[in-house]
């Protein structure tokens, strides 16, 4: 980047794409644009991506914000699916930085700067990332990055050390994610089989064959409202998902899947299926039984409708959308 502040200010006013994914909350999906059209450095490129939305979504976005491009799907295409629809368009028209921000995640313009001055700095660097706090008072650390879904259970890192220089991790979660359109190239988009979860943890690792590094700025800070989320669908649809993409990840990652990390996740998923059961928690205990069978039997891509069926009954005609 120059090293004057007029020079700078007009590099950055094109340096990066922004893209928001809108699943039925338009409200937080305005928000977050009306927060973007605060920034006064930057000037993105928005793009606001509707998943199939049956709650008036995409009118409702169209017409509040006529200035953002917006995308509408036909159908729900999931976290990876929806965002590749956006990186393509974004591509096509630039091959500028790209931004995916959850549409419940809040990141000021001077930490989005900050991001773009890392991946500047070396161009080995495909991902780059902000520490990710909780909207909660006092704020919890949710992630500093995160490491491998398959050899950890909790894989998001919630340890800091002192210092504030950048440091490199396995992946930076798909809540608030630079991405140098660099790695793209040659590593390829998100795997649409993940669906919903893990999807960018695998792209990271992906691309870090290719020698693209993932990193955390710890200068630069977002707050993800993860307090909002449907306390039903934490249990079931992200419930089932996290089980299931894990046998999947195992499939990927490793090129030759050793059998010991199927049965340990298949032993995981089973005890903790007993646990929920013995607890009265038949909701997520049912999920996390669907997300162990259909990992083990290579069912992937999204199953939404038959999980939250199963699941969640009465429910299921909405959420499955």
């Amino acid at each position: 980047m120059s090293q004057t502040g007029v020079e700078t200010e007009v590099t950055m006013s094109i340096s990066v794409s922004v893209i928001i994914l809108n699943w039925n909350a338009a409200e937080d999906t305005l928000c977050c644009i009306r927060a973007i059209d605060t920034w006064r450095t930057l000037h993105p490129s928005l793009w606001i991506v509707d998943n199939a939305s049956v709650d008036g979504s995409p009118d409702l976005i169209a017409r509040e914000a006529p200035h953002v491009h917006l995308i509408r799907n036909a159908t729900n295409q999931g976290f990876a699916g929806g965002n590749n629809r956006g990186i393509e368009a974004a591509l096509q028209e630039s091959e500028t930085p790209l931004l995916l921000l959850n549409n419940d995640a809040h990141i000021a313009e001077s930490a989005v700067v900050t991001l773009l001055e890392t991946l500047d700095s070396d161009p080995n660097i495909g991902f780059v990332g902000p520490l990710l706090f909780s909207e909660s008072t006092p704020p919890q650390l949710l992630s500093a990055g995160g490491r491998s879904p398959i050899h950890h259970h909790h894989s998001h890192i919630t340890a800091l050390s002192q210092s504030e220089a950048v440091f490199t991790v396995e992946y930076v979660p798909g809540t608030v994610v630079l991405v140098n359109p660099a790695a793209l190239k040659v590593a390829g988009l998100l795997n649409e089989g993940y669906f919903f979860t893990m999807e960018v943890a695998e792209l990271c690792m992906r691309a870090a064959r290719y020698g693209y590094r993932s990193v955390i700025n710890p200068l630069a800070h977002a707050t993800h409202a993860i307090e909002a989320r449907p306390s039903q669908l934490r249990k079931t649809l992200y419930a089932y998902y996290i089980i299931r993409n894990r046998f999947l990840m195992i499939r990927d990652v490793k090129p030759q899947p050793l059998p010991g990390f199927y049965v340990a996740w298949t032993l995981y998923s089973a005890a903790l299926t007993l646990k929920l059961c013995l607890t009265g928690e038949k909701q997520g205990a049912q999920a996390i039984w669907l997300g162990l069978r259909d990992g083990l039997r290579g069912r992937f891509g999204g199953q939404n409708e038959c999980v939250l069926a199963r699941c969640l009954p009465e429910n299921s005609a909405k959420g499955a959308q």
